[in-house]
């Protein structure tokens, strides 16, 4: 059994917890696995002490699903 050793983590979005939760649940609606990074310390970030958008929670999903994530992070920060 071959296994693939291309598949790598990449960071397709960067926020403050409750919405890296809500894109990942997007994601997940979606069939992409999604994992958020920087929880606990995202926690601890106050919503207004960084600049709106940003915060330290990041949401990871295979390189092999980015482009399809990518559409949904966009329509997510538009709407």
């Amino acid at each position: 059994m071959e296994t693939n050793k291309n598949i790598e983590a990449v960071e397709i979005f960067t926020g403050i917890i409750w919405q890296a939760e809500m894109v990942k649940n997007l994601l997940e609606n979606a069939d992409i696995k999604a994992y958020l990074t920087d929880e606990i310390i995202g926690t601890l970030e106050l919503p207004w002490s960084a600049p709106a958008g940003i915060g330290s929670v990041k949401v990871l999903v295979s390189n092999f699903d980015y482009d399809k994530a990518k559409l949904i992070v966009e329509e997510y920060k538009k709407n």
